[in-house]
Formats: C-alpha cells, structure tokens, sequence
C-alpha cells in the first residue's frame, strides 16, 4: 500500500473525522482554534485510489527567536495504528514536518494497551504492598499494542516522560473510562459502587437539579473553576479560554461542547465540560464550590451527564486522565478514588511519543521544560 500525504482543507479534515465511530477531541481541526498559541496544519493520507484513509491535526510551536518548531499531534494522528506497514505512515510525515522547519515531533498514538476493571483495582488499594496501577494485574492486555511500541522504537521513535494525571498540555497516559455499549442503563447504575449509588439517592432527595448551561453561563462556570483551583492548589485557565473552546466547538458542531451545572436552593454547587466526538464522550473540566458537599451535587451531575451520553448514542463515557498511583497519602489519590466508583475501568495508553528530528535542538528543549 503506497500512501502520500499532503496539506488537506479543514472540511476535508472534518468530513473524515466524521465517517470514524470516534476520535479525540484534540484530533478536530476547531481544536487548533482552541489552542491559539500554536500554529496549525490539517494532513491527510491518501491511498493509491486517492482516497483519504487517515488524518492529522498537526500543532506547531515556535522556538523563542528561532524559525524552528515543535510538532504536536495530541492524542493522533488518526491513522490505522495497527497496519504492519506502520512506517509508511509515519515516514512521510516526518519528511513534511521536517521541511516545514519542526526540529522535533511529538505524537500520541490512541492505542490501548491495558486496561483494569473496578475490582481489580479495588483489590490494588486495598493490598499495601502495591503503590502503581501497573503493580495490579491487568483485567485485560493488548498484544497488538507492544507491537506498535516495538515498531516506533525500531523507526527511532522515543518514549515520551509521563505526563501525569493529564495537567497541562501534555495529554494523559491513564484515563477512566465508563464503557456503554451493550450495556443496559440499569447495568451501568449498578456497576456504580454502594457509595456512589447512595450519594446519587441522596442528592435526588434533597432536591439537587442538574442543568445544561449555555455561553452566557462560562462566567458562573469560572467562578466554580477559581474556587476549584484555589482549593487544588492549581493555575486556572481564563475564562477567554473557556469563551473561545464553547464558541469554536460548537461553530464545528453544534453538540461538540456542553456545560452542566448541579444547583440547590438555586445555587450553583458544581459544574462541569462535556466533549463530544462520535461516540466518545468526555467529561473534560470539573469544578466545585466549597460549601453544599453533604447534597452530594457532584454525584448527581456525573450520573446525569452520564445518561446524557448514553442517550446520544455513546459508547463510552470517558472521565479523563488519572494518576497511577493507588497509594492513599498521593494528593492525586482522591481522583481515582472518585473515578473508581463508577464502575469503570483504568485503560492505559501506549502513551506520547518524540522524534528529534534535530537532536541538538530537541536536548536543548529537554532542558528547557524540565527547567520550567
């Protein structure tokens, strides 16, 4: 299969994107308008017929005063991953990036490697000796995944550092997801552990609502967002930030973004960001105000976004990135705890990926970030 690869149209990008049951959401071409700090390009891969078979959203950063850029494709390219010809994907690409002036490319392919039921991490908790997600026995393993690995690394493609839970613009290696499809919203409520179950109850007794916002309501959203971070000990993205994701979204499509709100009393006690792309669903930002807990507001958000996306169709509701780390003195420990309720399952990513295309420049940008 001889593939080519070239500069596609924005509707070219999005017509493709649109025929796949899903992608990420930072493989749209609008994400590129979310992320203005960067410079952006839409490839596509054509087979010999001509026909697009896969597509890239490419991010270039610019190196202070120098013509050079870093190359991003968070969470893509959407290629076949698993084609035994993988370097005649990837190659092409290089060479494009290369004469486009990148010194270093940076990709995340979307390819599962393992992933960990409820219970199987339950039982990691609860063992002391076990302090990582990869310490637990995976509930389900994918061979083809280490082939891809072995096949990037032959290419001289390099394993990127971890990025954490996902904080900043490094794309998560671990997330939690809600699988839905053959499943029953009945099944899905009672996979949710006893907890979540009877925090759910308790919010609908006290008369908790949930609610979908729309762009007049960012500005309540970023006073639970600020109110969220202060506690979190996080920097907060601006408010324009958020103004500028819901308006460019939703320009592409318009249930590409949603915005909910768990209110009592007619107050506002959390909130949250839905994306969605196909049949993948994220839940994407949270926040929460300080007062309200014992109403249980977050609980019942989750479980109406949750039948939300079930009523669209999705096949999976995904909860974005957690930590590996089931030791309960982590102050990212919370987040797993919280996500573990649900029932769902830890899937790890073959995680991001470099290509120093420059390796004199792509050191340097090494011991840049690791200095910031």
């Amino acid at each position: 299969m001889s593939l080519t690869l070239r500069t596609i149209s924005r509707e070219q990008h999005l017509a493709y994107i649109q025929t796949l049951p899903g992608a990420s959401h930072c493989q749209v071409p609008a994400w590129a308008d979310v992320k203005t700090e960067w410079r952006s390009e839409n490839l596509g891969w054509f087979d010999k017929s001509g026909e697009l078979v896969g597509v890239g959203l490419v991010l270039y950063r610019q190196l202070p005063k120098l013509k050079r850029y870093l190359a991003y494709l968070p969470e893509g390219p959407v290629i076949n991953w698993h084609a035994p010809n993988l370097d005649e994907w990837l190659q092409p690409m290089l060479a494009h990036l290369k004469q486009q002036g990148a010194f270093s490319v940076k990709m995340g392919p979307p390819v599962v490697i393992r992933r960990w039921d409820a219970a199987a991490i339950k039982s990691g908790i609860q063992d002391p000796d076990v302090k990582r997600l990869k310490d637990v026995q995976a509930t389900e393993v994918v061979p083809q995944a280490f082939e891809v690995a072995d096949r990037l690394r032959k290419m001289g493609w390099q394993q990127a550092e971890d990025g954490g839970a996902g904080f900043g613009d490094v794309q998560p290696r671990y997330v939690f997801q809600v699988p839905l499809a053959n499943r029953s919203l009945d099944d899905v409520l009672k996979g949710f552990n006893q907890l979540w179950r009877r925090n759910i109850k308790k919010a609908e007794k006290a008369g908790v609502e949930v609610v979908q916002g729309g762009y007049e309501d960012l500005a309540e959203w970023q006073r639970l967002y600020e109110i969220t971070a202060v506690r979190d000990k996080f920097r907060p993205r601006p408010l324009s930030y958020f103004q500028r994701m819901w308006t460019v979204l939703n320009n592409e499509d318009p249930n590409r973004m949603r915005l909910y709100f768990a209110r009592h009393n007619g107050v506002n006690l959390s909130a949250a960001t839905m994306l969605v792309v196909g049949g993948h669903v994220w839940y994407s930002y949270g926040a929460s105000d300080n007062i309200g807990r014992e109403v249980r507001p977050s609980n019942a958000m989750q479980w109406r976004m949750l039948r939300d996306a079930y009523a669209m169709g999705a096949t999976v509701y995904d909860l974005r990135g957690i930590s590996d780390s089931l030791d309960e003195t982590d102050h990212l420990f919370g987040l797993i705890q919280f996500k573990v309720g649900t029932g769902g399952e830890a899937v790890e990513y073959v995680g991001e990926w470099d290509f120093p295309l420059n390796k004199l420049l792509h050191k340097a940008l090494d011991i840049y970030m690791s200095r910031r």
